[in-house]
């Protein structure tokens, strides 16, 4: 629903935060909101503004809620505008009560129901322009008359007989000769669960115990529905101050009643899937959290679901697919839970559980179990079939958690940690899995913190000529040289420096050092033109536009010839678009650069469309070479690379030869290329220039005795 343009509201209240969260609250509902800090501003705030309701938390410094209450109500101008009150004592407490009594028409506990919310502040904001109606109104029973869409009542008490107009009568679907003049005809068509209350506000107001009677309540229509109406009144008294007669209106506010639910329900609730949101889901959880502080035996699960590799179907299939798999999913998902549980929608492909008595992990592990079950079957979508897993965090209420963000930062982390263990599965959080986080977030801070530049160095690894013994060139490879902890290697960081973007610079880093390098050492030893260096380029690069441009720019500035570039990859880089890389890779080879798979045989490379792609060499894991023992056997796997890439017209790196046998096996099967320990592990630029210097004019392999030649690096 969305209110008038004079619905405003002064929220009022010394935390930002809450004030803040109330006010967005307000907004969505459709009100005009005020803030203000504390009592003594929020005072001044309503002498300007004249707000239509004014909401004010009790504990605030210096002037407090209850004190703000009694200067508005000392204020000729501001007595009479309604006052809620916010707190998180209870109302029987004293202080709830002084509250109460300096002039609050309304109190709500903290923390509250955002619904509960503002239910209060539309009665309070409705009951206000009633109040100013009558104010400006010469005689109080002309407001029962106001529009001609309400229907009246006059209800002569003495007699206990009531005129219903044919409007009122009309409203309920009635003709005007089927309705009669006993109150029995409005109160017995009242819904059951508000007929007290009905009774109790209308005796109240008899009473003198209230301005006026003012109540939204359902009543039963003739076809048989219940349709909600404002029902208003005003007692009118005699000599002796006895009431006896009750005039009002009512009117169908059943339109509004479905906007204002709707617009609850769209506030709280994900549009695509219809289940709860974040907005919903934290306010359960901060619920569940504060009833297990209070009971100690109470306790709840937390399930944290993010559907492994979706963005892939959402790019190959589009996202009107990509929506479908995801409400397919929720009433799967739905299917799984129970009376009780929680299932929200965090956005994009996340779920979440809150897992309501579950104490223990076997449990919560059992929900996981279902839910892969449940996915595990393929899912029908425009004439596509799809099949989909999901990584799943798991925490306990019995950890402890202070505040409902603590859980859910676990189920995260635990999440995390099921993806990178290989997906499709789940994981339950414990204590150690947050300070690995905390670490990874160390080490993300302390990369953006350096310098491109400022803290790498270049290691380089010989690459050797397997049928020549001649050293050919270097594999560059990137060490952080860290202010404390010393080198740190790759596999420490690249995985941080890909997922933050840091790689791109990183990369591109490595790239311009390498070629001034190697170009420099063809300068120092003149027999040394042809010395190659490869270079690793991450998935992340190739998503880069001006890549080729760059690769071009780096070889112009530092005088390498191309032809003495060697771009490597892995296959993962093809997992992303297959068709774009394969032609980024071609316009590469264009300008003269060589294109290296490395660790072939480990990803998901298939041989069928392997010779779509421009690739010049492939490098053999060094998992594959190591099997290769003293006498050559398990050198199946390594044989096989061999034969195929040959027959692809493909040059073959090993890597990791460490052994003299698997350097005679691998040269027997004429792998062209190695690299390894047996010949030098990657060293610092000094010691790779003593190496080139020691190697001057001789072949590595020339003499028995492979380490003979680097055993004084």
């Amino acid at each position: 629903m969305q209110h008038d343009g004079d619905a405003t509201i002064l929220v009022v209240d010394d935390t930002p935060d809450q004030r803040d969260v109330m006010s967005i609250l307000l907004r969505q509902a459709g009100f005009r909101v005020f803030t203000a800090e504390n009592g003594s501003a929020g005072f001044e705030v309503a002498q300007a503004k004249h707000p239509l309701l004014v909401i004010s938390d009790v504990m605030m410094p210096e002037v407090n809620g209850i004190e703000l209450c009694r200067r508005l109500r000392a204020d000729s101008n501001l007595h009479a505008t309604p006052i809620l009150l916010v707190s998180a004592m209870r109302v029987d407490d004293q202080s709830a009560v002084e509250g109460l009594q300096a002039g609050a028409d309304d109190y709500l506990e903290a923390p509250y129901d955002p619904m509960r919310l503002i239910a209060k502040v539309t009665r309070l904001t409705e009951r206000a322009r009633f109040e100013e109606a009558l104010r400006e109104s010469e005689e109080r029973y002309a407001l029962a008359a106001r529009g001609a869409n309400d229907g009246l009542w006059d209800w002569r008490l003495k007699s206990n007989e009531i005129y219903f107009s044919a409007r009122w009568k009309s409203m309920l679907g009635y003709a005007e000769d089927e309705i009669g003049n006993r109150p029995e005809e409005w109160f017995s068509r009242v819904h059951p669960d508000e007929t007290e209350a009905l009774e109790a506000e209308i005796a109240e107001h008899t009473r003198g115990e209230s301005s006026h009677f003012e109540m939204e309540h359902r009543m039963l229509h003739k076809d048989g529905t219940y349709r909600w109406m404002l029902s208003r009144g005003i007692v009118v008294r005699d000599e002796d101050g006895r009431a006896s007669r009750m005039a009002g209106s009512q009117s169908d506010i059943t339109e509004r009643k479905q906007a204002e639910e709707q617009l609850l329900h769209d506030a709280f609730h994900d549009a695509l899937t219809g289940l709860p949101n974040r907005a919903l889901f934290m306010d359960r959880l901060s619920q569940a959290v504060e009833r297990v502080k209070r009971h100690p035996d109470c306790s709840f699960g937390v399930i944290f679901l993010d559907l492994d590799r979706f963005k892939v179907i959402n790019d190959s299939l589009g996202h009107m697919v990509g929506d479908q798999l995801l409400v397919e999913i929720s009433r799967r998902l739905e299917g799984c839970i129970r009376t009780g549980d929680t299932l929200a929608r965090l956005g994009g492909d996340e779920f979440t559980i809150i897992l309501d008595g579950v104490k223990e992990t076997a449990d919560a592990v059992s929900m996981a179990d279902r839910i892969q079950e449940q996915l595990h079957c393929p899912f029908n979508l425009d004439n596509h079939e799809v099949q989909i897993s999901a990584s799943i965090g798991i925490a306990l209420s019995t950890l402890s958690h202070d505040k409902p963000e603590d859980i859910l930062r676990d189920t995260n982390i635990a999440m995390h940690r099921a993806k990178s263990s290989g997906k499709a599965r789940h994981q339950v959080f414990d204590t150690t899995m947050h300070f690995h986080a905390l670490e990874l977030l160390r080490l993300e801070t302390e990369l953006r913190r350096t310098a491109e530049g400022e803290e790498y160095c270049v290691h380089y690894q010989p690459l050797v000529s397997l049928e020549t013994g001649q050293l050919t060139g270097f594999e560059a490879l990137v060490r952080w040289q860290h202010p404390e902890r010393g080198f740190i290697y790759p596999e420490e960081f690249v995985a941080v420096a890909e997922e933050t973007g840091l790689i791109i610079s990183l990369d591109r880093w490595v790239l311009r050092e390498a070629c001034w390098q190697v170009r420099a050492w063809q300068r120092q030893f003149p027999e040394q033109q042809s010395l190659t260096v490869s270079v690793n380029f991450s998935a992340r690069q190739f998503s880069q536009p001006d890549l080729v441009e760059h690769v071009q720019r780096v070889l112009k500035e530092t005088g390498l010839d191309a032809g003495c570039l060697k771009l490597e990859i892995t296959e993962s880089v093809f997992m992303s678009s297959a068709e774009s890389v394969t032609a980024l890779l071609r316009r590469l080879k264009g300008i003269g650069v060589e294109i290296h798979l490395d660790d072939f045989g480990t990803g998901y490379s298939s041989l069928s469309y392997l010779h779509r792609f421009p690739i010049d060499v492939l490098k053999i894991d060094r998992s594959f070479v190591t099997r290769i023992g003293a006498e050559g056997e398990n050198a199946e796997i390594a044989r096989a690379i061999v034969t195929m890439a040959h027959s692809l017209g493909m040059k073959v790196v090993a890597e990791g030869i460490e052994t003299e046998s698997q350097f005679a096996e691998l040269k027997s099967l004429s792998c062209e290329y190695g690299q390894g320990h047996l010949f030098s592990k990657p060293v610092e630029a000094l010691r790779a220039e003593k190496l080139l210097t020691n190697l001057s004019g001789q072949k590595w392999l020339s003499q028995p005795g492979l380490k003979a030649s680097h055993q004084s690096l």
